[in-house]
């Protein structure tokens, strides 16, 4: 019959007493002394892990971690103290060599277990302090960037200060030239922008580039072809883009008559619901540093469907009414360029304002009541106000803006109209008629140096505010529309200061507003 294993232990310890030849004594070092050092090892350890002196960092760490260095001694300890109660050659204290053995080599695995356990932390706490550093990496650098742009807005020249050899920003067609053109250098050296691959053409990574919204499709195509902002690496990047076309959505999602764009919204949800799976950078911001652009007016309306893109994300808009939630702070305002064939050519100058025989000119279709309210007071009731909602057969529309010294800019359904920039493109000093509209690049250009705001309410006004302008302002206007029309072009192939690079500069400064901390569990 085996004796049981609890009382051959008991016996083992009060012989290991009683007696003390060489052999027992021999065997007792060699079963205490290796639990003593473990004992002293863990007990080393332990404090040190619970210290509440760690960095920011290895406390971040410790949190987040799946495990702590404390829970790991502390099941070592459990495995290695233990013997196995099983064992069925510990009989009368005879196998007692076969114990100690057992005990050795257990204390070896804990050992190696210990030590892969240390060096499997340590790779984590590795890789959540490289994802750290290179997000404070970045945002330090936003940081000195909004520092530099702040001291360059001191100075208070109306010409930068700054060496550049394509364009020297000057002038008051601009806030401050000087933090423009700093901050403009600034986002040339430091701006990465991530476009998700995700999606797939028409309605993603396309858009047109022939109509009245080619600033959408251009704007996306730039961004797929041109690696002057574009980054490969996400980790890198400052804000991603997401590159879905809401003209592309209407066109082969919407119904017409429908009086709904559920179709379009549920599409924007599955594309933010893939990203923000795939990716941990949306739920990082919750889509602050995202960025979205479109020219339909129903841009806004799309991006409702997502509440977080709606209050959160940059959204790029072209129908920049502040009445239906544009927040001119975190969104940026989109020149509507209507390009026929897609080029600028033929599009851009015009004749000396002594050749500009009609003090102000419109043409174009009743969208909206300021149109109706124009068509009202104006229409064929004084020459030198010219409005039409179609110009005769023989008249060209370009050749009347060419004749024209102020154009007439009025809101349609939505805010956004493309004869802004027309205006721009042939010289005439744009004159904006709306309700709650932000012209585009507001943040740097100060609008009121080349172009005159009129209220809805002022309509039966117009020639009179007009009249009202010395010949003298209105030659300095006109030079500065001239000045500022680089800043609308949408050239084939980039040009520094362009509308593209004007476009990105918006979604920079945006940028700069916000800073970006994670706390995502490293993984």
């Amino acid at each position: 019959m085996r004796p049981n294993n609890n009382n051959n232990k008991l016996q083992y310890n009060s012989r290991s007493v009683s007696f003390c030849s060489s052999s027992s004594f021999l065997v007792l070092l060699l079963v205490i002394l290796p639990l003593v050092v473990i004992s002293v090892f863990v007990f080393a350890l332990g404090p040190n892990i619970a210290s509440p002196t760690l960095s920011p960092l290895l406390q971040w760490q410790v949190r987040f971690s799946g495990y702590s260095y404390s829970s790991l001694a502390s099941s070592s300890v459990l495995e290695s103290s233990t013997p196995p109660a099983s064992s069925s050659n510990i009989v009368n204290g005879s196998s007692s060599g076969f114990f100690v053995a057992n005990e050795s080599i257990q204390l070896v695995q804990e050992q190696e277990k210990l030590k892969q356990c240390n060096e499997s932390d340590e790779e984590v706490r590795t890789e959540a302090a490289k994802k750290y550093n290179k997000l404070e990496r970045v945002e330090a650098s936003l940081v000195r960037a909004r520092s530099s742009i702040r001291e360059a807005a001191l100075v208070r020249n109306l010409t930068s200060v700054h060496q550049d050899p394509d364009y020297v920003p000057r002038g008051p067609i601009y806030r401050n030239a000087n933090a423009f053109h700093r901050s403009y250098l600034l986002m040339e050296k430091l701006f990465k922008i991530y476009v998700y691959e995700e999606g797939e053409p028409p309605m993603f990574h396309d858009g047109p580039c022939k109509s009245i919204y080619s600033t959408e499709g251009r704007f996306i195509h730039e961004m797929e072809r041109s690696n002057m902002y574009k980054t490969k690496d996400p980790e890198e990047a400052l804000v991603y883009f997401l590159p879905f076309s809401v003209v592309m959505m209407v066109e082969h999602l919407y119904v017409p008559g429908a009086h709904e764009i559920n179709a379009i919204g549920r599409s924007i949800v599955d594309y933010i619901s893939i990203i923000s799976h795939k990716y941990p950078f949306w739920n990082r911001s919750l889509g602050a540093d995202h960025f979205m652009l479109s020219c339909h007016d129903w841009g806004p309306r799309s991006s409702s469907f997502v509440p977080h893109l709606l209050r959160n994300s940059i959204r790029v808009l072209c129908n920049a009414n502040t009445s239906e939630g544009f927040n001119p702070v975190k969104d940026a305002s989109l020149p509507e360029i209507n390009l026929l064939t897609g080029e600028v050519t033929g599009l851009i100058g015009g004749p000396s304002p002594s050749r500009r025989s009609i003090l102000a000119f419109f043409a174009g279709r009743l969208h909206g009541h300021i149109r109706h309210l124009l068509m009202d007071n104006w229409k064929n009731k004084d020459q030198d106000v010219q409005v039409y909602d179609k110009l005769p057969n023989n008249v060209s529309y370009n050749s009347m803006l060419r004749k024209s010294k102020f154009c007439l800019c009025p809101s349609g359904y939505e805010v956004a109209s493309p004869r802004v920039v027309e205006a721009i493109y042939s010289e005439c000093v744009p004159v904006l008629i709306s309700d709650s509209y932000v012209p585009p690049f507001s943040d740097v250009l100060n609008w009121n140096a080349f172009s005159v705001r009129i209220d809805v309410k002022d309509i039966p006004k117009i020639k009179e505010v007009l009249t009202g302008i010395s010949q003298r302002q209105y030659l300095k206007m006109q030079r500065r529309v001239k000045q500022v029309q680089r800043h609308f072009v949408a050239n084939q192939s980039l040009k520094r200061f362009d509308v593209f690079h004007m476009t990105v500069h918006s979604v920079w400064l945006r940028r700069l507003n916000i800073h970006i901390r994670d706390f995502e569990r490293p993984s």
